[in-house]
């Protein structure tokens, strides 16, 4: 490909990133207006998140053969289009208070997401490869700067009474915009796998790479700190607001908060590694998610609870895209391993926090949380695992 070719493909990845950024925090924001328009438990909240569960179960556990089988860019497009259209039905189940049709949408933003995300991490690892520079933090940190940007809008409309529908609706139109015009960028037969295109080829690779105790590693790096992030996507306005008795509208100015530092984190991360290396930072990384989930959980000051969420989501920034490049570097069949460590992420960033909810009905949400305490603290252990390569050979970002 000609150097302006790859920046165009590059290009469309952030965008790709950044456009269900936009539309799960979109969603985050409003989940205390919806909760209310259901008249839903904190329980039933987690049933309804189930469906987000199961979606992206589906598209997990599709999303290696189909990005093997076809290539990235028609699983991006797919899993794109299902986030699109999963925003719109979201919308429309609050406006008819229904719960069930608000559990569908989440299905279709969880398959969405689940498929389309695994593959472009396999898009934006082969881009690393081939421009020797580092790319996924950077793409990570598009979908940070997504849930920013989606973050203010949501709470700009929580402060102004507008109706979830109409919120969601003119999300689901600008995203829309965004899937059409990075769609042209795509190129065709990345992450197809070698060989003949039957399922042999497909297992073979899985088998292989499922045996590699250090990938393993990697994975549980990538579990903890992904379930990290996605304990404060799907909860963290609702922590605040029944945890800390704050109201909604900074429920979600505390998410913005969130946001902002994992955007940080991920924009800044590269100089960070190329200094210290990959152990380093996800040690450090660990380190302040740890003290900032401890904080969270056990202050009773609002003030301290509150601004101990910017630890968190420093520390929930990088591990996810640092232990993704760790896994390209690891081995042969770099697809196969970025697959599997990206399936492990999204399981645990995806499926793991509503199963929260059950907790946080029975516990409160505060007590849940120390859950994903006990697995970002672990993560401060397995840190070298993330070393696949040396520090020295990290190139540095344009």
């Amino acid at each position: 490909m000609t150097a302006p070719a790859v920046r165009r493909r590059r290009q469309a990845l952030y965008l790709f990133f950044f456009l269900p950024g936009i539309a799960l925090s979109s969603w985050v924001t409003r989940t205390p207006d919806v909760r209310d328009r259901l008249g839903a438990s904190t329980g039933q909240m987690g049933l309804i998140l189930f469906g987000l569960s199961v979606g992206s179960m589906l598209g997990i556990l599709c999303s290696g053969r189909l990005v093997a089988r076809l290539g990235t860019r028609p699983v991006i497009l797919l899993g794109t289009g299902l986030i699109v259209a999963a925003t719109g039905v979201i919308g429309a189940g609050s406006a008819a208070a229904s719960a069930p049709l608000v559990t569908t949408g989440l299905f279709l933003f969880g398959a969405g997401i689940g498929a389309g995300e695994v593959a472009i991490n396999v898009d934006g690892a082969d881009v690393e490869r081939i421009t020797g520079r580092p790319v996924l933090p950077t793409l990570h940190g598009c979908f940070s700067l997504g849930t920013v940007i989606g973050a203010l809008a949501g709470m700009t409309a929580t402060a102004a009474e507008v109706p979830v529908p109409w919120h969601l609706g003119v999300v689901a139109l600008v995203a829309t915009g965004m899937l059409l015009h990075a769609s042209r960028a795509l190129v065709g037969g990345v992450g197809v796998s070698t060989g003949t295109r039957t399922a042999e080829p497909v297992k073979g690779a899985a088998a292989q790479v499922w045996k590699d105790r250090k990938l393993l590693l990697i994975g549980a790096i990538v579990l903890a700190m992904a379930l990290a992030e996605g304990a404060a996507n799907d909860w963290l306005p609702l922590l605040m607001v029944d945890g800390h008795g704050l109201d909604a509208t900074a429920g979600s100015l505390v998410y913005v908060g969130f946001a902002a530092a994992m955007t940080l984190g991920r924009f800044c991360g590269t100089y960070f590694l190329v200094r210290f290396g990959r152990a380093a930072v996800v040690r450090a990384s660990a380190v302040s998610g740890a003290v900032g989930l401890v904080l969270v959980i056990f202050s009773d000051n609002v003030v301290i609870a509150a601004a101990s969420v910017l630890f968190w989501g420093l520390g929930a920034s990088l591990g996810f895209p640092v232990a993704l490049s760790a896994a390209g570097d690891s081995g042969p069949e770099q697809t196969a391993r970025v697959s599997l460590v990206a399936i492990i992420g999204y399981v645990a960033f995806l499926v793991g926090p509503p199963a929260l909810g059950f907790l946080g009905d029975h516990y409160g949400l505060r007590s849940a949380m120390i859950v994903v305490l006990v697995f970002v603290a672990s993560a401060i252990l397995i840190a070298p695992a993330a070393d696949t390569r040396d520090r020295a050979s990290v190139p540095v970002d344009a």
